[in-house]
């Protein structure tokens, strides 16, 4: 049974945020407007009001991000303790203090080769690197022009989603996070926390 056409703008908000909310995950604006009787280019229109509409009010839990291809609800960052309290979500979730650090180097500088990566930190970063790749924050972009050709690194679409952006233009200022991810490294040192298996270069035991 095919749906039926919604013609009302009001209804076609609403069967948007109903599809997202569903969904839990982003939505590409082609698909919605497939689903809609809508082109792309009018369903991402659409979407660009209701996310004007939706974030401009701060008091919301829930916002609407935009994307070049896709679109998602998530919550506001401003309401994550009263999230991670009520579902018993540890700060940082899985992300260890490296990984974190890790993630930083790579979103400011990219695109970055692990090399690179390496030498910033004063170790060996393979496992935390790794890590993010497994858990889609970073992804290949393509080969440097050097000797041997080694692999370039970028933060994906997710890593937007997950830390609530829609750009990386709406980064914080690159010193404030990396002395914030700094500390939270030094506090997981002197707590005894094992940062990903990680070796400085020490083989003292």
């Amino acid at each position: 049974m095919e749906n039926e056409q919604l013609t009302d703008i009001k209804q076609l908000e609403g069967a948007i945020e109903a599809i997202l909310f569903a969904a839990g995950h982003p939505i590409e604006y082609s698909k919605l407007g497939e689903t809609l009787g809508l082109t792309p280019r009018d369903t991402k229109q659409l979407v660009g009001h209701l996310s004007e509409r939706w974030n401009a009010d701060t008091t919301r839990g829930i916002m609407l991000l935009t994307f070049d291809d896709s679109c998602q609800l998530c919550t506001r960052e401003s309401y994550l303790p009263y999230i991670r309290e009520a579902l018993g979500i540890k700060r940082g979730g899985n992300l260890s203090a490296s990984s974190l650090e890790v993630l930083a180097i790579a979103a400011y500088n990219q695109p970055v080769t692990r090399a690179f990566i390496d030498t910033v930190r004063g170790v060996d970063s393979a496992y935390a690197v790794g890590s993010l790749l497994d858990k889609e924050l970073l992804a290949p972009v393509g080969r440097l022009d050097a000797p041997g050709r080694p692999m370039l690194y970028g933060t994906t679409d997710k890593f937007l989603r997950v830390f609530g952006l829609s750009s990386l233009s709406e980064l914080p200022e690159a010193d404030s996070v990396l002395a914030a991810v700094d500390a939270l490294a030094n506090q997981g040192e002197n707590d005894g926390d094992n940062t990903d298996g990680e070796n400085n270069g020490d083989d003292s035991e």
